[in-house]
């Protein structure tokens, strides 16, 4: 691969477009905020996300998508709520030729759809190949390369190792894997649970009442992602339990500090109007919430916590409604 197309000029579109352009890549940055483009085509730095990064000169940044060409590889980096309609814009703006590489690095479900985002860019572009990228990759650190290791899934093996040689650098370790169901479903399920590990923190739980509450976490993930198509091992994966550790216990995860100030009494209102990131797991828990009604699968955590974010639920409430569940077998 010689050329990408990066669409998503946040903190993790800013970083991959980076690593790219590190890995010889010549890439075309894209982000919709015409203003901050500029800037960044001007003083290679993203003000706004990643300040302290430079990005590398063989980066073109633009907010004009018609002024896109094609690439071997496009990776959408945008919100979950926003990817259809930007891969939309993209098709209408004709700058596929249809050889290239969809790859995912956006982590979420379609509410209206119940979709994975490859699925959403299948229905799009639907003769094009699709993977997705996933893993415990805070972009403030995949930025100052500090090493980590990710997953590119993709039904077409041969494709996987092409994205695996493009992704692998000496502090960025790729994997493979041929469950791209698994790894899309396990990278935007572990959001809420960010959320609820947040909370718990907020309410100064303690580490004991964490730990447990991300064990079951994950117990409630493989019963979801396995009902929708996944395989089960994929969750014990780094797309899996390696993103979900990552998410519930750092700084850097905005679903997790989001659940924090929830817990301090803060109102998701005053959250979301304090900070101009976005936090995935709001609008994710609202869609995997209805994904786990439509196939009657057993979701206790994630039922409380989208009582918190979307009926107003006190988090102590929602708290002691968990204790109080009746007495279950582990494995059930």
């Amino acid at each position: 691969m010689k050329s990408a197309i990066v669409l998503g000029a946040g903190s993790w579109g800013t970083a991959l477009a980076n690593m790219l352009a590190h890995r010889g890549l010549q890439v075309q940055f894209w982000g919709r905020d015409e203003a901050l483009m500029k800037e960044i085509q001007r003083t290679r730095h993203n003000s706004r996300y990643l300040p302290e990064m430079t990005l590398g000169d063989s980066i073109h940044a633009t907010h004009d998508l018609s002024a896109l060409t094609t690439a071997d590889l496009v990776v959408f980096v945008t919100p979950s709520k926003v990817l259809r309609a930007v891969a939309q814009s993209l098709k209408n703006a004709s700058v596929l030729r249809g050889h290239e590489i969809l790859l995912s690095c956006t982590k979420g479900i379609e509410l209206e759809s119940g979709k994975p985002m490859t699925e959403l860019l299948t229905d799009v572009f639907p003769s094009h190949p699709h993977a997705a990228l996933s893993g415990p990759n805070h972009a403030e650190e995949v930025a100052l390369q500090m090493p980590t290791a990710a997953v590119v899934a993709c039904v077409d093996r041969d494709k996987a190792l092409t994205l695996q040689t493009v992704f692998t650098l000496p502090w960025f370790r790729c994997y493979t894997s041929e469950d791209l169901i698994g790894v899309e479903w396990a990278g935007a399920m572990k959001n809420p649970y960010a959320i609820a590990a947040g909370i718990a923190k907020g309410l100064q739980l303690g580490d004991n009442a964490i730990a447990a509450l991300v064990t079951r976490g994950l117990a409630e993930m493989v019963r979801l992602g396995v009902a929708r198509g996944g395989q089960a091992e994929t969750f014990y994966g780094l797309s899996g339990v390696g993103d979900l550790v990552a998410t519930c216990y750092s700084e850097h995860s905005r679903n997790y500090r989001v659940g924090k100030l929830l817990g301090q009494g803060k109102s998701l209102s005053e959250i979301i109007a304090s900070t101009r990131m976005i936090a995935e797991g709001v609008p994710n828990t609202e869609s995997l919430y209805h994904c786990a009604r439509s196939s009657e699968v057993r979701t206790p955590l994630l039922d409380e916590v989208y009582a918190v974010l979307y009926q107003n639920k006190a988090p102590k409430l929602a708290l002691r409604e968990l204790l109080e569940r009746d007495p279950r077998p582990e494995l059930d």
